[in-house]
């Protein structure tokens, strides 16, 4: 038996946790001097309210080692196949790692570095869980992620560049200038970083319907498995006019929408929307 376990930062429901057996590993969200696990005691609402009272930026933090070696320990598989947030973004891959060798378990464990975040990994997490009902071996399914992965594609379009500026990843000059004229950038993923692809500029109801359209050749030539709609906290009329437009494209057998957790929403902040899907 092969266990999928995730980071929290997978953003997935707690309706596909519960379908895939997935096990969450939370990560850490720091306001001020108290620490809080991601997706277990604190939500995105008590984030940003804490964020705009003190006009700072929460911290996140990765998983220790012990904590990792306790949620293996935890499932008692015969193999395992673990998730983490990009390398890049997070220590939490390198801690994965060591817990494998602390454990003395490096053949029976194996810590894929998503090169992703949100449900960028999420749509990988899927893939390997499917494959391990299957009955494929944990060395089978990094094999099959690791050549899937550069497949994943994953954007957001920002609707403020306050919590980027409280988070030091943009200028006060370009977030109030940005602000004012009612500039929202797409940031893309490549290659386990995540970087400025085109700025929209109008209300949500615009500016996020162009930013879905932008994709329409990408998305009828994306995996018809599914495609999730991954949001910060937006409206239900945002949400379902991107998802009717899904629909009518016709493409996906499964059209899945997941809340941004802890971690994703405190860089990304309120208002922000994701298309992510797999390219053929």
């Amino acid at each position: 038996m092969v266990k999928i376990i995730a980071d929290s930062t997978c953003d997935l429901s707690k309706g596909l946790i519960e379908r895939y057996g997935i096990t969450i590993l939370p990560l850490y969200v720091r306001l001020g001097d108290e620490e809080y696990l991601d997706g277990v005691n604190i939500t995105p609402g008590k984030l940003y309210e804490w964020s705009d009272k003190t006009g700072e930026t929460p911290k996140t933090a990765a998983a220790s080692v012990t904590d990792i070696m306790d949620k293996i320990k935890e499932n008692g598989a015969d193999e395992y196949v673990v998730f983490t947030i990009s390398s890049s973004m997070s220590a939490n891959y390198s801690n994965c790692k060591l817990a494998a060798q602390e454990l003395e378990m490096e053949d029976k464990i194996r810590v894929i570095d998503s090169e992703n975040l949100s449900t960028g990994i999420g749509l990988q997490v899927i893939e390997a869980c499917e494959l391990a009902r299957n009955g494929k071996s944990a060395a089978e399914i990094e094999e099959y992620i690791l050549a899937l992965r550069s497949k994943v594609r994953a954007s957001f379009v920002i609707d403020t560049l306050t919590y980027l500026y409280r988070g030091g990843r943009c200028s006060g000059l370009a977030a109030l200038v940005g602000n004012a004229l009612k500039l929202h950038p797409r940031i893309g993923v490549k290659d386990g970083k995540m970087g400025p692809e085109k700025k929209y500029r109008g209300l949500p109801k615009k500016y996020i319907i162009d930013y879905v359209k932008d994709m329409e050749d990408a998305l009828k030539n994306a995996k018809s498995d599914r495609v999730f709609i991954t949001h910060s906290g937006c409206d239900k009329e945002i949400v379902d006019m991107v998802r009717s437009y899904l629909t009518e494209l016709g493409c996906f057998n499964e059209i899945i929408e997941t809340r941004a957790g802890g971690v994703i929403s405190s860089h990304c902040g309120p208002g922000t929307l994701g298309v992510l899907f797999i390219e053929k």
